[in-house]
C-alpha cells in the first residue's frame, strides 16, 4: 500500500483431511478470506503477493505450478463457494451455462453429458424442477437457491476440496441451517474436504470438526470444536464466545463484547496483536508475538498467560 506493507496473512498453517469440515473463525479483517484466496492463488497482483510458504494439495505444492496448471486446479480439484452468490454468478448467463462450462472445460464432457450432469447436481443440492431452473438466470432464483446453485457449481467437477467463504451471508436462519447441513452431508457422502470461513460461532459448534481462530493475520488458537467450546484457551476465543447470546443465561446479565477494535494492519502493536484489547495483558506481552503452544492433545493456543485463563472461561 502507499503507506507500507500489510501482512494480511502471516505464518498461517493448517491442514484438512478428506470428509472433514475445518472452520476458520474471526472478526472481519482477520485474514480469513485472504487465506482462502491464497490457497487458490487468487490474491490480486501486483499489490497482493504470496512471498513465502507452500500450499500442498495431496502433496503437490500449488505455488510452484505455472498459470495454466493452476487454472486446471481451480474449479476442478478445488471448488469455491463465494460469499455473495448474486455478485459471484454472472447475471447475463443462464444457470445451466454457468454449471456446464466448468464440466466441459475440466472434464471434457459433451454439451449433452454436461447438461445431464447439471440436472443431477441441482437435484443433489435440493433444487426442484432442475430442467426449468437451468434455463433461468440468477435474478430468477431466491437467495437460498442461488447459494445451492453455487454449491452445485463447486461440486460439479468432483473436487477434493471445497472452500466456502461465509456461505450463508444474507440468508435467513432457516435457509442458513439447510445450506450448512447440505454442505456437511455432501462432504461426508462424497468424501470431500471442506473449509468453512465464518464469524458465526453457532456454525462452528454444529458443523465443524476442527477450528482455526484467526486474529490480525495469524492463527491464535486451534483445536477440535468441542475443545474450543469446552476449554477455550485464548482471550480472543473467550471474547468471541462471550459475545454470543445464550438462552441459558439470565436476561439481566449483559452481553460482554470484546472492547476496542481490530488493529490497523499497517500499524500492528508490538508483541501480541490482541494485547491492547486483552484483560490479561502483561508487560512481556509487548515484547514478542506468542507462538502456538500445546494446551492438550491437538489443541494449541498462542498466549503467554494460559495459566490465568480459567477465570475468563464462560460458565
Amino acid at each position: 500500500m502507499p503507506d507500507g506493507v500489510i501482512r494480511a496473512v502471516n505464518d498461517v498453517s493448517f491442514h484438512v483431511e478428506r470428509g472433514e469440515v475445518v472452520a476458520i473463525v474471526g472478526e472481519s479483517g482477520s485474514g480469513k478470506s485472504v487465506t482462502a484466496l491464497a490457497i487458490l492463488r487468487l490474491v490480486s497482483e501486483p499489490l497482493g503477493r504470496i512471498i513465502a510458504g507452500a500450499v500442498r494439495l495431496d502433496g503437490q505444492d500449488l505455488l510452484r505450478l505455472d498459470h495454466e496448471a493452476m487454472r486446471r486446479v481451480r474449479g476442478h480439484r478445488i471448488g469455491m463457494v463465494f460469499q455473495e452468490p448474486m455478485t459471484s454468478l454472472n447475471p447475463v448467463l443462464s444457470i445451466g451455462r454457468q454449471l456446464t462450462e466448468a464440466m466441459q472445460t475440466h472434464l471434457g464432457l459433451s454439451p449433452g453429458a454436461a447438461h445431464a450432469r447439471a440436472v443431477e447436481l441441482l437435484q443433489l443440492v435440493g433444487i426442484a424442477e432442475p430442467e426449468r431452473r437451468l434455463k433461468q438466470y440468477p435474478h430468477h432464483l431466491s437467495g437460498g437457491m442461488r447459494q445451492r446453485a453455487m454449491i452445485a457449481m463447486a461440486l460439479s467437477c468432483k473436487p477434493e476440496l471445497i472452500i466456502a467463504d461465509e456461505p450463508t451471508t444474507a440468508l435467513d436462519v432457516t435457509i442458513q441451517a439447510q445450506i450448512l447441513h447440505l454442505m456437511q452431508d455432501l462432504c461426508r457422502r462424497l468424501d470431500v474436504a471442506l473449509i468453512i470461513i465464518t464469524h458465526n460461532l453457532g456454525v462452528v459448534a454444529r458443523y465443524a470438526d476442527r477450528v482455526n481462530v484467526m486474529y490480525a493475520g495469524r492463527i491464535v488458537e486451534r483445536g477440535s470444536a468441542s475443545d474450543l467450546y469446552r476449554a477455550p484457551s485464548h482471550p480472543y476465543t473467550i471474547g468471541l464466545l462471550n459475545s454470543v447470546p445464550r438462552l441459558d443465561r439470565p436476561r439481566d446479565i449483559p452481553m460482554e463484547p470484546i472492547p476496542g477494535s481490530p488493529p490497523d494492519p499497517l500499524a500492528l502493536p508490538s508483541g501480541c496483536a490482541f494485547r491492547p484489547r486483552c484483560k490479561l495483558a502483561m508487560s512481556h506481552c509487548a515484547e514478542a508475538a506468542p507462538p502456538l503452544r500445546s494446551v492438550a492433545t491437538a489443541h494449541e493456543s498462542a498466549c503467554f498467560e494460559l495459566h490465568r485463563l480459567q477465570a475468563m472461561v464462560p460458565a
